[in-house]
């Protein structure tokens, strides 16, 4: 068995997951680097910037700079690798597949961090007989609107270099850790239940410490935070429609926030000063935006299937608001929300619980570090 504490390194990252992950991994004793482009425009915390800059040469660069660079020691030697997507650098495939094979040879094992759309998902989705009745990329075995309106997405996702390179690397990887349900479902059907396990998004409760919500709330803060380039993939645009139709109906018991492409701080912070966050509606399950508002206490409209909640072993506590998928049933939901604030509170109070319980992030890096060091150690034969 593995009795020193693993050296890892987190390559890449999507809204701010690896480094609340790293946060729970030191806590835990673990000698953790978090490399990234700080998910771009999000510029999320890491301690090695690699964002590249435009152009050919901006790529020449970046290149350079993860082969020959500063940053290149920090690419071997470790225990542990874990890359957030298949894309873990912006680069084409050919030198993706280079710096990939590098680091399955230079280190001692590479897992996947799943927590993006890839082919095991999608696979997943066209499959006859999909666990999932809906997804932002089909609502009971129909396309969705997304797929209506931009049926090249479809297309460009299985475009035969990518499909190639991820099938490669799956083929790869000592294994994944999924951040959701709907990604453990697809992982488990492309790996194997072996090689997979769930992890959850890491939230850092400490730093998002709960707000005292007042018992007597006046006029019910709407917060709606979304990324402007995506409102059909996580129906934002339902969720605005609906909550506007409530406010025009009740103006003097309900306001409405909406704040687009924020960075990670600063959209925090915008979000804290709310009551409800309208977050998405195509999804089973939180994710991080809703996660990161349950830990401050706030309510949530987002997915909240039963399944996910059987998944997770929690029967007792279930706070999230089930977002319905066509506007009259999302009015319906955020107007009896509105009409009812002093249930606010409470509901808040019960998504802290559920946050500590099961997406504090030294909870989920222990899972994690429980699955990399049982793969490790039958690597091995620690």
């Amino acid at each position: 068995m593995m009795t020193k504490s693993p050296k890892i390194l987190l390559l890449g990252d999507y809204s701010n997951c690896h480094n609340s992950l790293a946060k729970g991994l030191r806590q835990l004793g673990c000698d953790v680097t978090v490399v990234s482009d700080g998910a771009r425009w999000v510029n999320c915390g890491r301690d090695f910037d690699i964002s590249r800059k435009p152009g050919k040469l901006g790529g020449l660069q970046h290149f350079l700079s993860l082969r020959f660079g500063i940053i290149s020691h920090l690419l071997n030697s470790n225990d542990i690798v874990a890359i957030h997507d298949f894309g873990f650098a912006q680069l084409r495939f050919k030198k993706l597949k280079y710096l990939f094979d590098r680091l399955v040879k230079n280190n001692r094992s590479v897992f996947l961090t799943s927590m993006s759309t890839d082919i095991a998902f999608l696979d997943m989705l066209e499959a006859p007989d999909t666990p999932l009745a809906y997804s932002e990329w089909f609502v009971n075995g129909k396309k969705s609107r997304m797929l209506e309106s931009h049926p090249e997405m479809w297309d460009e996702r299985h475009a035969k270099p990518l499909v190639d390179f991820q099938r490669y690397v799956l083929s790869k990887i000592d294994g994944a850790v999924s951040v959701l349900y709907e990604y453990q479902l697809g992982m488990e059907r492309t790996l194997g239940a072996d090689k997979t396990a769930y992890g959850g998004i890491p939230i850092d409760t400490d730093f998002f410490a709960p707000v005292e919500l007042p018992d007597n709330i006046k006029k019910v803060k709407l917060f709606l935070g979304r990324d402007r380039n995506r409102k059909l993939v996580k129906g934002s645009d339902y969720l605005e429609t609906a909550a506007r139709r409530v406010i025009e109906k009740h103006p003097d018991k309900a306001e409405l926030t909406i704040v687009e492409n924020k960075p990670f701080d600063e959209f925090t912070a915008l979000m804290k000063d709310s009551h409800v966050v309208l977050d998405q509606i195509y999804s089973y399950t939180p994710a991080t935006t809703a996660l990161m508002a349950m830990s401050y206490g706030l309510n949530v409209v987002t997915g909240g299937e039963p399944d996910y909640y059987d998944f997770i072993g929690e029967h007792d506590n279930r706070p999230i608001i089930n977002a319905p998928l066509e506007v009259d049933e999302l009015t319906a939901v955020i107007e009896r929300i509105v009409l009812n604030p002093a249930e606010i509170p409470q509901r808040g109070r019960m998504s802290r619980e559920f946050v500590v319980k099961h997406n504090d992030s030294r909870v989920v890096a222990q899972r994690f570090l429980d699955f990399w060091t049982k793969k490790l150690n039958e690597k091995y034969n620690e």
